[in-house]
This record gives C-alpha cells, structure tokens and sequence, in this order.
C-alpha cells in the first residue's frame, strides 16, 4: 500500500510527507476513487463541501485531480486552509480532506423589507452553496451574495445594485456584513413597540425621529435599539430583554410585492424578568478590598440590578485602581443569572498588576518659560503613587490652554501629544507631552 500525504493553503502548497522515489515507481497515481472523507468541518454542511470538491465515488481520478478539488475548496473562500492525504490500494484510491474554515460573520440585509430574511437565505442559497446566514467576510463569496440579492430583485422588478461592507456589530462582539441595496428605497411611516414599558415612555417617542420618517434601514434600527430602547429596559432590571429584530409591514396594494410606498415597523419586545442585585464576587483584590469595591458598583442587594450603570461600572472600578497607580489592572467581570430567582451576581477577577511611582516629565515643543509653567502645574512629587487622574487633570487644562497653567501670557500650540511610559520592572512611569 502505497500512502501520500499533501496539502495546499492560501500561500501555496506544502508537502506533508514525501513518499519515497521506490514507492513511487510502483504506482501511476491514477485509480478508481473508492472514498472522499472531510475532517474539520464545525459550520457547513458534508453534502455541501463534497459536492464543491467535484470529485465522485467511482470515478478514475489523478492525483491531479485530487489537488485540483482541493483547488477549488480553496477558491470558494470558504476554507482558510486546505490539506488533503491519499491512499492507494491496489487499483483503488481514498483521500481524506482536511478543512480549517475560515471565520465566518452574520449577515444584516440592510434595506430589503421585501423579504423575510428566511426567504433571502433561502433564495441565495441556492447560488451560493452553504449560505446560512453567516459568511466569511472576505473573498469571494460576499461578492457572490450580493450578485444573488441582485438577481433576485430584478426578477421581482427592481433594477438596483447592491454594496456590502464589513462594520462592527452594534449589538455584539465582533463584525457583521452588512448589504445594502441602492437604487430602491421605502420611508418609515410609523413604528409600533411590543411592550408597554417602550410604547408608553416619553423619552422614547421623543427619540422616534431617529428612525422614523427616514429611510428604512435594519442597521439604524439595531443602532437606535442599542442606544434608545435597551438602556430603558436595562435600567429598570430587565437584563435579558429581548428587542426585534423590527418587523416591517407594507402598505399599499398587498398584491404588489414591491410598494414603493411608506411603511409602518413593528418591533417585538419580551422584556422577560426583572432581575434583582445579589451582590458581587471579587477575586485577585488586594489593594481594594470587597467593601470598596463594592461601593464603587452603586447596587443594593435585592433591588433592582441597574444594568445601564453596570455597563459603565467596570471602568469605574478601572479608574479607582488607576487613581492609586495600578495603570496595568484589568477587570474581568462575568454575569451570573439564576432565572428561577431572578437575581443576578457577577464573579470578577482582578489582575491588579505594579504599582507605579511617578519618575519625571518629558516636555517638548514648549519655551523655557511655558515648560515651568507646566511644571509648575504638575503637583505630584518624584517618587509618589502615581494618579492617572491628576494627569488627566492636567491635560485637560493644556487642552483649553487654561489660565491655570500659563496665567495670561499668550501660548502658540495647536494639540498635545501625550503618552504614559512605564516601566513594569522598575515600577516607575514618566510623563511625556510634545506641543505642536
């Protein structure tokens, strides 16, 4: 039995094992394909990913062929890196595609209010294979996504080319691809919310204008979710609250599919529970203990849990270590929900890192005289805790060129540059401003 290992990524191809020049010899390299296996597959489909390799149990295949199906995998953008062993037996030949997918992102349809989104995956999927809803956000296929949405609103009568880009997700971490539609557009007439905390809040119908009257768009939805409707659930202890995705209803003659005519949002809204504050857990804290640390969270055990401030919180507790000279900590908090109770704790790590002492000030840019005045400014002692909020203080005096630093003569700078240089061995940091 003869056994050859190869392989092929983005940067070209690599020999995985070499077979020797005698075992070589005793075969062409060309046999009936007895199996194709695929390992490494987490998102897309078997079915699908065979059916990209174009390759068919029974065929007579090279090893020409097996290479140009691993090829092809790579070129549908899919993979980020392709390798692939044969064997041989006999007249018989079996290969085992090893796959490492690339990282693939959501999908938002921006401006389709045509279609549910079900519909739009449906119809691209059957032009770009394994399309579910999330697609590597680079190469070919987001191209090939936007030419699916393209056709498939010419063949509903719409002439209008499609964008794509890749944006930060408003309402998670990492990216989303975005596909936009130009040519085509509806106006938001109205926007109904599925719960009454939204539809009866005043400040909310006051931020209606945001969206409503302008043109629909799925991303300025999410962005007025974000920063208009979660915050007024969040506040009052709904943390799980569950906003959208908007539902758009047509006006207009329903046998048109598509009215050009405004539309009217429904946005479902299940509040869920309200969870209630049952405290912190603090690890790796020495130079704060629990108590203080729990002060700075503003929560009180059994009310409540204001979600908006705990979003905000943690760079509060940030700043107090910084305030002290621990420029390095970080904060890890991570939430712990008991739904049956409806409370919630959080378990947070701290990593408090050195402390640090102030060294000296590097000045630049500035004359002898506006150098002392800034020095002169500067009131925490060589060799103290440093305060990241007295350098803050500072900085925000040189910003408006405060008469507190400089009295009334006149100084000609346009911007500060500044940086904190540490030195985590020594434990001592520098100030360095450059005026220009």
């Amino acid at each position: 039995m003869l056994r050859t290992f190869l392989a092929v990524s983005l940067g070209g191809l690599l020999l995985l094992a070499a077979f020797s020049a005698s075992a070589a010899a005793q075969t062409s390299g060309k046999g009936k394909l007895a199996e194709v296996r695929l390992e490494g597959l987490k998102a897309l489909p078997q079915e699908t990913v065979l059916n990209a390799t174009g390759l068919q149990v029974g065929d007579i295949v090279t090893r020409e062929d097996l290479q140009a199906a691993a090829d092809r995998l790579l070129k549908t953008g899919l993979f980020s890196k392709v390798a692939y062993e044969f064997r041989s037996q006999g007249e018989s030949l079996s290969v085992v595609y090893r796959l490492e997918e690339a990282v693939r992102v959501p999908v938002l349809f921006d401006n389709i209010p045509w279609f549910a989104d079900s519909e739009l995956i449906a119809a691209i999927g059957k032009s770009v294979p394994g399309f579910d809803g999330n697609t590597p956000g680079e190469g070919p296929v987001p191209d090939q996504i936007g030419n699916a949405l393209a056709a498939l609103l010419k063949d509903h009568g719409l002439q209008v080319s499609v964008e794509h880009e890749l944006l930060a997700n408003p309402s998670g971490d990492g990216s989303l691809l975005r596909f936009h539609v130009q040519g085509a557009s509806v106006k938001v007439s109205g926007i109904e919310f599925g719960d009454a905390v939204a539809a009866q809040s005043p400040a909310l119908q006051q931020s209606l204008d945001t969206v409503a009257g302008k043109a629909y768009s799925r991303m300025a939805f999410e962005l007025f979710f974000l920063e208009h409707v979660r915050p007024l659930y969040w506040e009052k202890g709904y943390l799980r609250a569950q906003i959208g995705p908007p539902q758009v209803r047509l006006s207009g003659n329903p046998a048109q599919a598509f009215s050009t005519g405004d539309i009217a949002v429904f946005v479902p809204i299940q509040p869920g529970n309200v969870y209630r504050w049952s405290g912190a857990q603090w690890t790796g804290n020495q130079a704060l203990t629990p108590a203080e640390l729990d002060a700075l969270l503003g929560q009180v055990i059994g009310e409540a849990a204001n979600g908006q401030e705990l979003l905000a919180v943690w760079d509060k507790v940030s700043d107090e270590y910084a305030h002290r000279g621990y420029l390095d900590a970080k904060i890890d908090p991570q939430p712990s929900y008991d739904a049956a109770k409806s409370t919630v704790s959080y378990q947070v790590r701290v990593t408090e890192g050195p402390q640090y002492h102030y060294g000296e000030m590097v000045i630049t840019g500035l004359s002898i005289g506006d150098e002392k005045s800034v020095r002169d400014a500067w009131t925490l002692p060589q060799g103290g805790v440093f305060d990241r909020a007295k350098f803050e203080e500072l900085l925000a005096l040189l910003d408006k060129r405060s008469p507190e630093v400089f009295g009334k003569a006149p100084v000609h700078y346009e911007e500060v540059g500044h940086w904190l240089r540490t030195n985590p061995q020594t434990r001592v940091v520098d100030v360095l401003l450059d005026f220009k």
